[in-house]
């Protein structure tokens, strides 16, 4: 049975991150659906999915995403929305998707619907935690500051601090920051991802 521990136990639970759990809970608990059976259905232990949904330790992207189909709910119903179509001094809604080491913000409000801004700021070795895919179209990721390894389809890519990346949110993609300094990056996903049906994985 697999998990994001012990090869790879994502630590570091960021204060934002503790609400992505509880969420999780009352979504399962809505569903009459118990710890133990989405944790065998997404290849879990029930003690690491405990620990998740308590806030505890956080979820590789991947891992996150099967519970999410489980559930019936797309990662996008998580999510936060800013309240104005402005955000200012580098704000926005922050973004539970999983992952470590990871603050995420979303920068484009729920009114849009052609468009998804996000904004990542990633410290050493912080990461997707593994390859997934979206139920969206098309990812631009460009990278504000520091370095970050994207790999989409098998093929490594390292940005840098001025590089843009497009490719196919269909593609199976896993990303982390391979530097020694913190890295921030945009992502601009089109359409944005689902707030209702379920999201694939890879």
């Amino acid at each position: 049975m697999s998990q994001d521990a012990p090869t790879g136990v994502l630590a570091g639970v960021d204060g934002w991150m503790n609400r992505l759990g509880p969420k999780l809970r009352a979504i399962r608990k809505e569903r009459e659906l118990t710890l133990e059976a989405v944790a065998d259905r997404a290849g879990l232990t029930k003690g690491f999915l405990s620990l998740v949904e308590r806030g505890q330790t956080t979820i590789s992207v991947p891992n996150l995403l099967k519970v999410c189909e489980i559930l019936s709910v797309s990662v996008g119903s998580l999510f936060d929305y800013p309240d104005s179509a402005v955000v200012r001094d580098g704000g926005g809604a922050p973004v539970e998707m999983g992952g470590s080491g990871i603050r995420e913000y979303l920068l484009t409000p729920e009114t849009e619907r052609n468009l998804q801004v996000m904004r990542s700021v990633v410290r050493p070795g912080g990461g997707s935690g593994g390859a997934y895919t979206l139920e969206s179209e098309t990812v631009v990721v460009f990278v504000l500051r520091g370095c970050l390894r994207l790999t989409v389809d098998g093929q490594e890519s390292v940005l840098k601090t001025g590089d843009c990346y497009t490719f196919s949110a269909k593609a199976a993609h896993s990303w982390d920051n391979p530097g020694h300094d913190e890295s921030e990056v945009l992502w601009s996903i089109a359409p944005p991802i689902p707030r209702n049906s379920g999201p694939n994985r890879a």
